[in-house]
């Protein structure tokens, strides 16, 4: 799964209440609502300049704090294809997971990446290429791939009718 688009840079400790405000968040739980306020605590006209396909790049310990399962669905639903950071909070990796928003870690990351830069993230080959160089993320475990390759966990059991642990 190849992705390609503009990349959208931010630097370190982007919390998840700067991806999606309690105030926001408490009065729906409607995905493209809640992606009209993606990025709203750092950029409040984040969801008007990205395009379908784009990735946000990111520096240390992307969406810490809370445990607001919001937060990566805010991200996806304002059109962002993937998250490229240099480290991620344990919870929103779960929650990317669960609803098949690829995020790959790469050491450095903001440092090879500009503002408006085109980037393509290969999910199966777990590789980030940008201004002609190319990094290898860390490795995801195999079964973790193919839950993004399925769109998610809940697409993955659909189509195999178990989950890949069982």
């Amino acid at each position: 799964m190849k992705l390609k688009g503009k990349a959208h840079v931010f630097g370190n400790d982007i919390n998840t209440d700067i991806i999606i405000p309690f105030r926001f968040k408490s009065r729906t739980n409607d995905p493209y609502e809640l992606a009209k306020y993606c990025m709203y605590g750092v950029d409040p006209k984040f969801p008007e300049k990205v395009s379908k396909g784009d990735i946000i790049v990111a520096g240390r310990n992307f969406a810490g704090g809370s445990s607001r399962e919001q937060a990566p669905i805010a991200i996806k639903y304002a059109g962002i294809a993937a998250v490229v950071a240099e480290s991620f909070s344990r919870i929103f990796t779960r929650n990317c997971f669960a609803i098949g928003l690829p995020i790959l870690i790469v050491k450095d990351a903001t440092k090879h990446v500009k503002q408006g830069d085109e980037i393509e993230v290969d999910v199966e080959k777990n590789t980030v290429a940008v201004n002609g160089k190319v990094f290898t993320a860390e490795p995801w475990p195999e079964f973790l791939t193919d839950i993004l390759k399925a769109g998610g966990l809940a697409e993955y059991y659909r189509k195999h009718r178990k989950f890949p642990w069982e």
